[in-house]
């Protein structure tokens, strides 16, 4: 589907399809943003070739896994983001790559399929933003959509506190395997958000043609963007830090009642080693022992042994064994 947003000079606003970028061409100071998703190859390549797009860049957009990266060419920025399509609080995300052809006086947008952040701004402010800069709309997609992430993520900071709680109440095995998935995704998250952080650093850095820096409002947009991907790869750290610290209390926990559990058996061991060592000595079948022929020899056996029972036990609760 091709949608395409026009702003005209004496401030009116056209939404339609592909039929607008004629009047774009014919009027002077107007800006279009035209928005493209799930539109064959060609179609897109031929519409990119139209606003003299440069021919890697086209290649870079068309690529299904590209890394997040800005470049830019003699009529256009390029930017490849990797935003969403769907994000849950349990950090289940389903990630597409958009790509933004940024233009003096156009911005196109590719994409294999809807993007919230996208669809939002499209259908509220874009033609407000539009009006002022296509690199406005640009900024605010990718501000827009770092706040879809943020969101999901303060969601899933609840959910880690009550993972955490009931992990020392009573840990188990598939606690276990929830805080190592959510560690897998926390990773590949920190790993986008590193990337994007790395972006909105150029940006502020160097001066982009098709960004520039000593526009104020342009300037204050990108600091926008870089605050909250700062606070992207910050979150996701620590929340990646607090899973692997959940996972290393777990294990002190169970080695810990392990080591418990082998007290007790080596106090019980400890005890009983003594008692078996006298019952193997009077269980050997020789003739000539002197206690066999002892009346009470039976009753003096049992006596001993349950003296050197309750004096063990005795000295093992003295020492806080048990």
């Amino acid at each position: 589907m091709i949608r395409v947003l026009l702003t005209l000079p004496d401030g009116t606003t056209q939404e339609g399809d592909e039929t607008l970028i004629a009047l774009f061409r014919e009027t002077p100071k107007s800006h279009i943003w035209v928005d493209m998703h799930g539109e064959e190859q060609a179609q897109e390549l031929a519409l990119l070739e139209s606003f003299e797009c440069h021919p890697l860049a086209i290649q870079d957009a068309h690529k299904e896994r590209h890394p997040p990266k800005i470049e830019e060419f003699e009529t256009h920025t390029l930017i490849i983001y990797r935003g969403i399509s769907s994000f849950d609080a349990e950090l289940n995300y389903v990630p597409q790559q958009v790509s933004f052809f940024i233009g003096e006086r156009f911005l196109i947008t590719l994409h294999p399929g809807e993007a919230l952040s996208i669809e939002r701004l499209f259908n509220e402010a874009g033609a407000t933003l539009l009006r002022q800069s296509p690199e406005r709309v640009a900024l605010r997609v990718m501000y827009i959509s770092a706040g879809f992430y943020i969101d999901s993520l303060l969601q899933f900071e609840t959910a880690l506190s009550d993972i955490e709680d009931e992990l020392l109440a009573a840990g188990n095995d598939d606690l276990m395997r929830r805080i190592t998935a959510y560690r897998s995704r926390l990773v590949k998250m920190r790993r986008v958000f590193s990337y994007h952080k790395g972006i909105t650093q150029e940006l502020t850095a160097y001066d982009y043609a098709h960004l520039p820096r000593d526009d104020s409002e342009t300037l204050h947009a990108i600091t926008d963007v870089e605050d909250r991907f700062e606070r992207l790869y910050t979150l996701t750290q620590m929340y990646y830090d607090i899973c692997g610290d959940l996972v290393d209390g777990y294990i002190s926990i169970s080695s810990h009642q392990l080591n418990i559990t082998m007290r007790v058996l080596t106090v019980i061991t400890a005890i009983f080693v003594p008692l078996t060592f006298i019952a193997g000595i009077y269980g050997m079948n020789f003739e000539y022992m002197p206690e066999l022929g002892y009346r009470y020899g039976y009753f003096f056996v049992w006596g001993v042994m349950l003296g050197i029972g309750i004096t063990l036990i005795w000295l093992f609760k003295r020492q806080r064994w048990f």
